[in-house]
């Protein structure tokens, strides 16, 4: 990897990019998200499959912990309730549900995490840190809400990108580092078909298409997790 690509990797990736970037397009025809990573793991998941657990854990652990840091944890109680969250979310998968329009698995998971960080700031008789003036005010208010739909809405845009990224990680290994360089080098770098194709020794036309692969079975792993176990 040269470190034009790994400076690239540490910057935000543009979530709405890999999800509305052409969504007229077809995901496999149908839109069939069988055999997708995220609809094997979730589905492993209710029957308790030792792999479907430790690939929720890869994806998601760096995810959760960001976000209680992210709220003020330390190092340490992130860590706690990081367990927390992954224990009451082995007890909890065969209850959810999408009983509410718009309600995905992700944003069930946020709201465990978001209530079990209230939780240990009350168990320690303190307020999560307010940082950042009234907007960020508004947002702790929020975060003890009841209402999950109001908790799913807290800090969703940060934890879905940082999700994005992990979905990104996993799927990389399934193609060729010429397909891959083409799909990150127009999609995340904004270069021209024209001048990956020069680099890479193919068409235009053929960058396009290795660009489209990549965003096709991203959007296919991102919408299962919106339609959840």
């Amino acid at each position: 990897m040269n470190n034009r690509r790994s400076n690239r990797w540490r910057r935000p990736l543009p979530l709405q990019e890999f999800v509305m970037a052409e969504r007229g397009s077809e995901l496999n025809g149908s839109g069939d998200r069988t055999g997708s990573i995220s609809t094997a793991m979730l589905a492993g998941l209710r029957r308790r499959e030792p792999s479907a657990w430790n690939r929720f854990v890869q994806l998601f652990v760096p995810v959760l912990y960001h976000r209680c840091r992210k709220k003020g944890l330390q190092p340490s109680d992130a860590e706690d309730v990081v367990q927390e969250v992954l224990l009451r979310v082995a007890a909890k998968i065969d209850t959810f549900h999408r009983s509410k329009e718009g309600q995905t698995f992700r944003g069930w998971l946020w709201t465990i995490t978001d209530r079990k960080i209230v939780d240990h700031f009350r168990s320690r008789g303190r307020s999560p840190p307010a940082v950042g003036g009234t907007d960020a005010g508004r947002q702790m208010q929020q975060l003890a809400a009841d209402d999950p739909t109001t908790t799913e809405a807290a800090f969703q845009p940060d934890s879905d990108c940082l999700l994005a990224r992990r979905l990104l990680e996993l799927i990389r290994a399934d193609f060729s580092e010429a397909t891959w360089q083409a799909f990150w080098r127009m999609t995340v770098g904004g270069e021209k078909a024209s001048e990956i194709a020069a680099d890479l020794g193919k068409s235009a036309q053929a960058v396009r298409q290795d660009k489209y692969r990549v965003l096709r079975r991203f959007r296919q792993e991102w919408e299962a997790f919106q339609a959840g176990p």
